[in-house]
């Protein structure tokens, strides 16, 4: 009986430290759940970047998926309860997200933290450059030159550095591993482009500029000269003579776009159709920034 007593006393005890150990190492995940920081994004490419910098001290998703436009998006009343909780909101800025200030408005959120990418980048604005701040706004599509993204996800380092000091060196590693990979997917889009002799094309809408700079294309016409307006009659009739006149063979249409009208030019012109998307998840294996890219 003091054997069997002894048996049942060690395999209490057994049971016991199993249950306290589960316990101490389910607080401890909460704890760590609970220190993450937790951010928001406007647009997909903006989630990548801070998840390859904040890695596991970070909480972030993203309001669009991207498939839709970033220019006309309408916010969902989940998106005001994901602003009213987050710490940090991250933004590109430039009038890209005209949306957001009314979001932020009425998530009410006064600890929040909003990050604006686009902050003292160089813009393009038709064939000038500008910088962020000079009261005209250029274009905003930067994150489309790899050299500018950097400086976008410098931003955001900075940021959480600021929410986080103890992590700083954490935020600081990452990001350099990141730009390495960046670095190697950039000499990889120049390698394959190398041997291409026709560099123009015709664009969808102009979100390409700074693509086409750093890689060498030369971008003809938009078929949208403005987000969210259709061409006019007239403006179709130009692009039609260009392509036929210029010896443009592509036309780069965008998912989250209606391709309608670049058919309709397509058909006309027998120019072929590319369909790239500016945003990461717009089209399938581009879920990340460096495969949206490449």
């Amino acid at each position: 009986m003091k054997r069997l007593d002894s048996m049942h006393t060690s395999l209490y005890r057994g049971l016991l430290i199993i249950i306290v150990s589960l316990s101490l190492n389910s607080l401890t995940t909460d704890a760590l759940a609970s220190q993450k920081i937790k951010v928001v994004t406007t647009l997909t490419l903006l989630e990548d970047f801070v998840r390859n910098v904040g890695g596991e001290r970070v909480e972030v998703r993203s309001l669009l998926s991207g498939l839709e436009s970033e220019h006309t998006y309408t916010p969902k009343p989940s998106d005001i309860a994901a602003v009213r909780e987050a710490q940090v909101l991250v933004e590109v800025g430039l009038g890209l997200e005209v949306w957001v200030e009314s979001l932020i408005k009425n998530a009410s959120n006064k600890n929040l933290t909003v990050v604006t990418t686009s902050r003292g980048i160089p813009l393009l604005r038709g064939d000038e450059m500008d910088t962020h701040g000079s009261g005209h706004l250029g274009n905003p599509h930067i994150w489309l030159d790899p050299e500018r993204a950097k400086s976008m996800i410098r931003h955001i380092t900075e940021a959480l550095s600021g929410i986080d000091p103890e992590g700083r060196s954490y935020y600081l590693a990452n990001q350099a591993g990141y730009f390495k990979r960046i670095d190697e997917m950039r000499r990889d889009i120049e390698k394959r482009l190398q041997y291409v002799k026709n560099r123009k094309i015709i664009t969808h809408h102009p979100a390409w500029p700074y693509f086409s700079q750093r890689f060498g294309l030369q971008i003809v016409d938009n078929i949208q000269l403005h987000a969210g307006t259709e061409p006019s009659a007239r403006h179709m009739a130009d692009i039609i003579s260009k392509v036929r006149k210029g010896d443009i063979k592509v036309i780069v249409s965008e998912p989250q776009l209606s391709p309608k009208v670049p058919k309709a030019i397509a058909d006309e012109t027998g120019a072929k159709i590319v369909t790239l998307t500016p945003i990461p998840g717009g089209l399938p294996g581009t879920g990340s920034y460096i495969e949206m890219m490449e």
